[in-house]
Order: structure tokens, then C-alpha cells, then sequence
């Protein structure tokens, strides 16, 4: 009885485990959310707060969630591969990792001109808007988590699985980046945003690609 009780909780975590994992991986919480409570992930398993905690806590080690002490515990990949990508991204030359960011918005952008449908136009519509809005507030955190949302947002248009498995592995990185170019010149680059996202609404592939590659060189160089 000691020996068989140790293998069945053990069993009921890994269960519970995979239950969290794939609410990640089907996309019902996203890069970036925070996850239920535990009372609420202990309901929504059926199980106690150990197996909830234990399952939780193999994920964080796998790299999909992270905890943030005083706020929860967050998606930060919905992948394996990804969270293995975003560690080797995380010990990347930076400039290695923003000219492959590069080349990825710019041919997303492309892509959404291409595949962007009626839901993807009211989203990037209403977080261009918030973008502006939050550069005119005080709170430069909010104006970074404005300007990734926007631009993953784009990525996500581009209804390409892998492109987006990568920028989601890239976003510590990227978020790293933006925060310190924010802080350091308060530029928002408003009309080159607006001019990127109104490219992609209006379906012109080549304005997109001139619009993302401009905002680079505005940014980058």
C-alpha cells in the first residue's frame, strides 16, 4: 500500500499536468495570460491544491509557465520547442536576434496583407489605437506591452503556425529590446505604425513589406 499510493498520485499529476499543457497548446491561454488561480484550477481538474501545485510547477520547469511573484503565474510558451527556442534566444548575440525578428515581421506583414480576415482587422485596429494611447501616458511598461502585443498581433495575421511559435520564443528578447529603445529616446514611431497596419488592413503586400522594413530602419539603425 506505501509503495502503489506514491505511483498513483504521480500518475494523477502527469494527468493533470497534461490537462494544463494542452489548455496551453490548443491556444486557450496564450503567451502572455495568466493562468487560472489554483482554487479555480483545482475545479476546473477536479484534484487538490498539491497535484495542482506539483502540475504547475513541471511546467514552469519545462519553460511554458513562468511565476511572477505578487501577480501569478503566466504563459511564456505554448510549445515545447518553444520555451527550448526562447532559452537559447535568451543567451543569443542581440543583433542575431533582432535581424531574425527582422525577417520575420517583415514577411509576416506580407503574409497578413495577404491573409488577414475580418477579425484580424478589427484587432490590429483596435490594439493600434491602444498603442498610441499608451505612449501618452507615463507608464513605459504598459507602452512596451502595447507595442509587442501590436506587432505579434500582425505575426499572428500572417496565420502562419511556425513564424508565430517563433516570435513567441522571441518575445523575452524582443520585450528587452523595445523597453530599453522606449527608455532611452520616448520616440513612438505613431505614423510608421499606423502605416504598417493600414498596409496589412487594406491587403497591399508590397506597402506592408516597405512599412515593416521602414519601422526597422527606424528603429534599428
Amino acid at each position: 500500500m506505501n509503495y502503489r499510493e506514491p505511483v498513483r498520485r504521480a500518475s494523477l499529476i502527469s494527468q493533470v499536468t497534461e490537462h494544463l499543457r494542452t489548455e496551453i497548446c490548443s491556444g486557450r491561454w496564450a503567451v502572455g495570460d495568466r493562468i487560472p488561480t489554483e482554487p479555480e484550477l483545482c475545479e476546473l481538474t477536479g484534484t487538490g491544491r498539491n497535484t495542482v501545485r506539483e502540475a504547475v510547477q513541471a511546467l514552469v520547469h519545462t519553460g511554458l509557465l513562468e511565476r511572477r511573484q505578487g501577480a501569478g503565474t503566466y504563459v511564456v510558451a505554448t510549445s515545447d520547442v518553444g520555451s527550448t527556442l526562447g532559452k537559447y534566444f535568451a543567451t543569443a548575440h542581440e543583433q542575431d536576434v533582432m535581424e531574425l525578428r527582422q525577417a520575420l515581421d517583415v514577411t509576416a506583414a506580407a503574409l497578413a496583407a495577404r491573409r488577414r480576415t475580418p477579425g484580424d482587422i478589427a484587432r490590429l485596429e483596435q490594439l493600434v489605437a491602444e498603442r498610441a494611447g499608451r505612449f501618452d501616458g507615463e507608464d513605459t511598461d504598459a507602452a512596451v506591452a502595447a507595442d509587442v502585443t501590436l506587432h505579434r498581433a500582425i505575426v499572428e495575421a500572417s496565420h502562419n503556425a511556425v513564424y508565430l511559435e517563433f516570435y513567441d520564443s522571441l518575445l523575452p528578447v524582443i520585450t528587452d529590446t523595445v523597453g530599453r529603445h522606449i527608455r532611452t529616446t520616448g520616440a513612438g514611431f505613431h505614423d510608421e505604425h499606423e502605416a504598417l497596419v493600414t498596409a496589412v488592413i487594406d491587403g497591399d503586400e508590397a506597402a506592408a513589406t516597405r512599412a515593416a522594413q521602414a519601422l526597422f530602419l527606424e528603429l534599428f539603425e
